[in-house]
């Protein structure tokens, strides 16, 4: 075998590693990172561009982004058959992530499964079908997560806490101008529950964050919630978070579930502290995935 040193991807390698990275979900879509393929490895940057700055002002849910970019990336390296050593650089340079490789070694069948998933993943954007998700579906889903990271599922009592706190923060976010912008080209006129597009006064369009309390609390009741958290909040915990993202998230559509996610909420530092105490999770709240059955029969 040629010395990995001087071995280069092949262009049929190279396009495997780019359609996956592509396909990763990220905060509005703007698809916040740039890829580099120097020798064998490859190297995973955020970029400088002020996309969504109001929505995300302070970079979190663009290094949530970048993580589930990275773990598509190493599923897709892992698929072409090649080991795989992933080093998180310290600091916050715009570096965000190296995949190197080791040598050869075959591909488990839960990471060609995950791989596989990546061109079905979606955001659900409709309410889930009335049918409770076991805790043997879930089991895979939150069954293998990164270092660092936690994640409850919520149960009926929690669930009806979320609804309120987050109705909290939408009445905080909504005021700004900005964001009501952001969402409501994001939402281009669906409404899942969460995402309420409409008209403001004088009729310009804005995005109501979350509808009223009881209607989350009772389409909440059809879903499976999971809370992700870590210890630390900072840069590698952002990070990590996206990839237990988009780990559970493969899993689940490998298993016949749909999901969304919700992050913009979880900006306001209040909130975020009422949640962590109030619901007793297991650090401090990044990410709220909602799981479950696609209702197939209910239109757009």
């Amino acid at each position: 075998m040629p010395n990995l040193d001087e071995r280069m991807w092949s262009d049929s390698e190279v396009e495997v590693l780019a359609r996956a990275v592509i396909r990763a979900p990220s905060v509005h879509n703007i698809q916040p990172w740039s890829l580099a393929l120097p020798g064998m490895r490859a190297e995973l940057t955020e970029r400088a561009d002020p996309s969504a700055s109001e929505h995300d002002p302070a970079g979190r849910d663009r290094l949530i982004s970048c993580g589930a970019a990275l773990e598509n990336l190493v599923l897709a390296v892992r698929a072409l058959g090649w080991a795989t050593e992933v080093e998180l650089p310290p600091g916050r340079g715009p570096l965000v992530a190296v995949v190197r490789t080791s040598g050869r070694e075959p591909p488990s069948g839960r990471e060609l499964h995950a791989y596989a998933a990546i061109s079905r993943r979606r955001s659900h954007h409709r309410p889930f079908a009335a049918i409770p998700v076991s805790s043997s579906m879930l089991a895979p889903v939150i069954g293998r997560l990164p270092r660092g990271v936690g994640c409850r599922v919520l149960h009926a009592g929690e669930k009806d806490v979320l609804a309120v706190l987050l109705d909290q923060s939408a009445e905080t976010t909504q005021s700004r101008d900005g964001i009501r912008r952001e969402l409501a080209e994001w939402a281009c006129g669906v409404d899942d529950g969460l995402v309420r597009p409409g008209y403001d006064k004088v009729g310009l369009p804005w995005a109501r964050l979350v509808p009223d309390v009881r209607t989350l609390a009772r389409r909440s009741d059809a879903e499976s919630i999971l809370m992700f958290c870590t210890k630390e909040d900072d840069r590698a915990g952002r990070l990590k978070t996206g990839v237990a993202m988009q780990q559970s998230w493969l899993a689940a559509v490998d298993g016949g579930l749909a999901a969304s996610v919700l992050t913009r909420l979880l900006h306001e530092e209040p909130v975020r502290e009422r949640m962590a105490a109030e619901l007793k999770l297991p650090g401090r709240p990044q990410l709220i995935m909602r799981l479950g059955y696609p209702d197939d029969h209910r239109p757009f």
